[in-house]
């Protein structure tokens, strides 16, 4: 690969992170810039890795995708080399942005991943993020890999609905007054 041409993609990666609030997956990265037929997949992989290593973006792995954010750096090389990325591509990244802003930010957003805590025993973490700051986080105990896969899963799908129940629920009805407590000890 030419070193002007991997300078562009690395700017083109660059630009994509400087206009996003939030982190992009790897996956999010290398579709838009494959479908648009910039490159392959292969080498936005090394664009990826090259700009972690060079410091320019930070990669945060979760159990099934990679999360990048642009650095104070990626900034400061961006605003140098800003008019190397013509202006068609910028456009196209603009609309592309625009386009899927809440399609990216939702799939980016909402996580769902687990770890072993003990031989047998998986942690699951769920969250739904906005600005980085947690709006809900829900930590469960499974006694199967299975089961703490199938939690993650359905997470993406019904997180919504979750969050709206958790609420509800928590919230109740404010014109009714909160049931009593049963004393069960009695």
């Amino acid at each position: 690969m030419q070193p002007e041409t991997l300078m562009l993609y690395k700017l083109i990666v660059l630009y994509i992170l400087d206009r996003v609030d939030f982190p992009m997956t790897n996956a999010q990265l290398a579709t838009f810039i494959t479908e648009r037929q910039y490159t392959s997949y292969f080498n936005v992989q090394q664009v990826l890795a090259d700009l972690v290593d060079d410091g320019y973006i930070t990669l945060e792995q979760k159990r099934n995708a990679a999360f990048y954010r642009i650095t104070t750096d990626g900034h400061e090389a961006l605003s140098f080399f800003y008019k190397n990325i013509s202006r068609n591509i910028r456009d196209d990244i603009d609309m592309y942005l625009t386009e899927q802003q809440y399609t990216l930010r939702e799939e980016s957003s909402n996580v769902a991943d687990y770890y072993e805590a003990r031989k047998g025993e998986y942690t699951v973490e769920l969250k739904v993020l906005e600005r980085d700051a947690p709006v809900i986080e829900i930590r469960l105990t499974m006694p199967s890999r299975d089961n703490a896969e199938t939690i993650c899963r359905n997470w993406r799908k019904k997180y919504a609905d979750i969050y709206a129940y958790v609420l509800n629920a928590l919230l109740g009805d404010k014109d009714q007054p909160a049931a009593e407590p049963t004393d069960t000890l009695q």
